[in-house]
């Protein structure tokens, strides 16, 4: 193949950024534009209409200002410069300013060659700069199997990890343990249930306790272990060992469930082993020693008059100093911490050893961002002056249909419906995928007869069909003779060239969903080059000479498997950031 001498090692959009930017140097330089302008508001990607060209920048909107010119008079000098690069065919001023350029064909050529030379590297970004992102996802309470409740934050969470690290990060996968709370008493109390049981004494689950099978293998372990010393003896005797067991099973379980989904997590944090360290006492102490803890009364809750309210002094952070609306509670009337105040302190400890961090919440704790928010704020700016990044995403819940309508599985667990289940029924793949393809705070709907449904409708099934459709055609020519070659990719066409442009797009979706902490953009992005190799092909499907394989003419068959094996590419590179395997064969 043959390749322009302006051929770059870059992405074509990361190239074209330069290029934008050299053409802007070279106006400072000759004194049409004055030096020290800042140009980070200056972009260059795809115009909104595919009619209007390859590459659009606002560069002469943005600067016109502070260079004290008017738009469309930079614009001119800007289409100036950027005609003398040999890629672009045209260049042209739209509306008030903007700036549209078409590029010659070998640009997308040299783009080609770039995906058959970077491979599964292709789209891979220097951008986070080997910053270090904590993201913190899933954090179960460790009182039973993950259910569905639970898959979508799981998925999302690793998903941005993995795009995150795509993009030049270092990130740690963090689990926070939750188990501190009361609940994990009431989990005690239930395997207690059930160790006497497995001593052969009939029960019966009190309500309020945990009903579910999956703890029946808990008490038989204990008892197997400590025979009937704590079949009558008081809680107190018992309560502690019996906690600590049953967590460490269910958090067994738990790693056990996640690894269907292929989640793995770095680091797994302890609740109670943090308070029990002293750091949350720590946390305190140094936030009254930066006047962002006081001790003061709460106010009466809406509705209740002075008689029925008796304010008790707490001590309260100043969250009001950082947006929210109230200062809040660390710990409760009995010396407690609340669920506020050890959050502060674990997020303090999880600052300490990142440069930014992410939480993956559940919808239902949207009234709590902005307490949090405003927590990390200040324990991350006290001493520099500057707040850490600090991002919380919310996950809507998923409704479980078939057939359109609400489905009620067997709830082998007590009284939810399990993830393993589900991954059992459709397979990883089509779970991981299918919590991608709507953003994580829109309702979603999991059908389970449109998940597996193998048509355009289904994402899952279009994108991973794209796919086995390379490689069976690949498949196909390799037994008819025929290789993929970049010797002659100067007979594709302008419907290869498309093809082509989509793929392209690739490396600046992954920066600007890394950028944006939303991985679905990544799925979506699938889906559209997954629909435009499909279009593609069924072209084909009328016009023999449109074909992958033209038996007749094998050096435009190997430029097009050539363009097929890297159009592949990409969507392996795609789906191995959302966890999802590129299938070989539908």
């Amino acid at each position: 193949m043959t390749e322009t001498a302006n051929a770059s090692a870059l992405p074509l959009f990361a190239d074209f950024a330069g290029v934008i930017d050299r053409a802007l140097d070279a106006l400072v330089a000759a004194g049409s534009l004055p030096e020290g302008l800042a140009r980070s508001g200056v972009t260059c990607e795809p115009p909104r209409e595919a009619s209007h060209g390859d590459i659009s920048t606002n560069a002469a909107m943005v600067l016109a200002k502070p260079a004290g010119t008017n738009p469309r008079a930079l614009a001119a000098l800007l289409v100036e410069e950027l005609a003398k690069e040999p890629r672009v065919a045209s260049a042209e001023i739209a509306g008030p300013g903007f700036i549209n350029l078409r590029l010659a064909g070998s640009a997308w050529l040299n783009e080609l060659h770039l995906i058959a030379t970077k491979a599964g590297d292709y789209g891979r970004s220097a951008m986070g700069g080997g910053s270090m992102v904590n993201v913190e996802y899933v954090s179960a309470n460790p009182t039973g199997p993950m259910h569905m409740g639970h898959c979508r934050g799981a998925v999302v969470g690793d998903a941005l990890a993995s795009l995150l690290e795509f993009a030049g990060h270092r990130v740690t996968r963090e689990y926070y343990v939750n188990d501190a709370g009361a609940q994990v008493d009431v989990l005690a109390r239930s395997v207690h249930m059930r160790y006497r049981e497995a001593l052969g004494e009939a029960i019966t689950i009190p309500e309020g306790l945990y009903p579910g099978d999956y703890l029946v293998p808990v008490g038989q372990a204990l008892a197997a272990e400590f025979g009937n010393q704590y079949a009558a003896a008081p809680e107190a005797d018992w309560l502690v060992l019996f906690r600590t067991r049953a967590v460490a099973a269910m958090m067994d379980m738990i790693r056990d469930d996640l690894a269907t989904l292929g989640i793995h997590h770095d680091l797994f944090s302890s609740e109670a082993e943090l308070q029990a360290s002293g750091k949350v006492d720590a946390a305190e102490s140094w936030l009254r020693a930066h006047d962002l803890v006081y001790d003061g009364e709460l106010e009466a809750p809406k509705g209740k008059t002075p008689e029925d309210w008796e304010p008790v002094a707490l001590p309260l952070f100043r969250s009001t100093k950082f947006g929210d609306d109230q200062d809040r509670p660390i710990k409760k009337s009995n010396g407690a911490w609340t669920y506020f105040g050890a959050d502060l302190a674990y997020h303090f400890q999880k600052a300490q050893a990142a440069d930014a961090l992410v939480d993956i919440w559940g919808a239902d704790h949207a009234g709590t961002v902005k307490r949090i928010k405003a927590a990390v704020a200040a324990l991350t700016s006290a001493d520099s002056g500057t707040p850490k990044p600090f991002e919380v995403k919310l996950v809507q819940m998923v409704q479980l249909m078939k057939g359109g309508q609400p489905f009620k599985m067997s709830k082998r667990a007590g009284n939810f419906v399990t993830l393993a289940d589900v991954v059992e029924m459709v397979g990883k793949d089509v779970v991981r995928f299918t919590m991608l393809t709507r953003k994580p705070d829109a309702q979603m709907d999991f059908d389970f007869d449109k998940v597996v449904e193998a048509s355009k409708d289904n994402p899952v099934f279009y994108v991973q069909y794209a796919h086995a459709r390379i490689r069976s055609t690949l498949r196909k020519a390799a037994a008819e003779g025929f290789a993929p070659s970049a010797d002659h990719v100067a007979l594709l066409g302008e419907e290869e060239l498309g093809l082509i442009k989509l793929a392209a797009q690739f490396p600046r979706i992954v920066e600007a969903a890394a950028a944006a902490r939303e991985p679905h953009r990544v799925a979506f992005f699938l889906y559209d080059l997954a629909a435009g190799f499909h279009a593609y092909w069924n072209v084909g499907n009328d016009r023999p000479d449109k074909r992958f394989i033209v038996a007749q003419d094998a050096a435009l068959t190997s430029a097009r498997l050539f363009l097929g094996l890297q159009i592949g590419q990409v969507v392996k590179n795609g789906l191995a950031i959302l966890g999802v395997e590129a299938a070989e064969e539908l």
